[in-house]
């Protein structure tokens, strides 16, 4: 299967979701959210008055967790059962538990096996995965890995301009407590080998989509032509022991 996997990680107020979905379209690749399945069981929990503060009823809860979700970036969703909980699971009650959620290794195990069947049914193309630890641990062997991250006060203004309604200081505090709450899993604040940066603090959306697609095109580019190199050599080796005609 030639498939491009494009891993994206990032903290909240990033703009990993947004640009990743944008920068699929662009590119014709399928994109996966993952933080969206997370958010989607902690709907499920809030709506079956499942305890989230302990392991087990989350555990549990996996066994009755029929999870969707769409990847392509012009028709996303997200589906549990037969319910459309696109939006739904964007809801305050939801990101205040959600972290709660992931941090259950059952959880995490049960979902990461769960991305990884879903990328492999991508065909031939490409697919952006993008979440937490999507460049340590769902897809480490990605082609392209990719940290997108901004200063703190560039993460606050954007996730302030997303949400009507509510304060800087409460959006201060609840990406703060998101980003505190979710490093305990994982360190998605720091590049791991291999994995290119993207401060997108100085960037606007579109450059920063640009971004990505430049870092993607470049990838492909090359390994094209460690592949035809390859196929050189082959032929080459190939002709070497072809015997000649007197």
């Amino acid at each position: 299967m030639n498939t491009t996997v494009v891993a994206i990680d990032g903290p909240a107020g990033s703009g990993k979701s947004s640009v990743s979905k944008a920068a699929a379209a662009k590119l014709g690749f399928a994109y996966l959210d993952t933080g969206a399945a997370y958010r989607a069981l902690a709907w499920f929990c809030l709506e079956r008055g499942i305890d989230t503060v302990g392991a087990d009823g989350i555990t549990d809860a996996l066994s009755e967790f029929d999870f969707s979700i769409g990847t392509d970036p012009d028709a996303y969703f997200v589906r549990v059962g037969g319910d459309d909980v696109t939006g739904d699971i964007r809801e305050p009650r939801v990101t205040k538990i959600v972290s709660s959620v992931a941090r259950v290794p059952e959880v995490r195990s049960y979902l990461v096996a769960l991305f990884r069947k879903i990328m492999a049914g991508v065909p031939n193309g490409g697919i952006i995965v993008e979440g937490r630890d999507i460049t340590t641990v769902v897809a480490p062997d990605a082609r392209v890995r990719i940290l997108l991250t901004a200063t703190e006060e560039a993460r606050m203004g954007r996730r302030s301009a997303e949400l009507t309604g509510v304060d800087a200081s409460t959006t201060a505090r609840e990406l703060s407590s998101r980003d505190a709450q979710d490093s305990r899993v994982v360190d998605f604040m720091n590049a791991a080998d291999g994995v290119t940066t993207i401060d997108s603090t100085d960037l606007d959306f579109e450059q920063t989509v640009q971004a990505v697609v430049g870092l993607v095109h470049s990838a492909v580019d090359k390994r094209g032509a460690v592949d035809k190199h390859r196929e050189a050599d082959k032929h080459s080796a190939v002709d070497k022991h072809r015997p000649h005609n007197p």
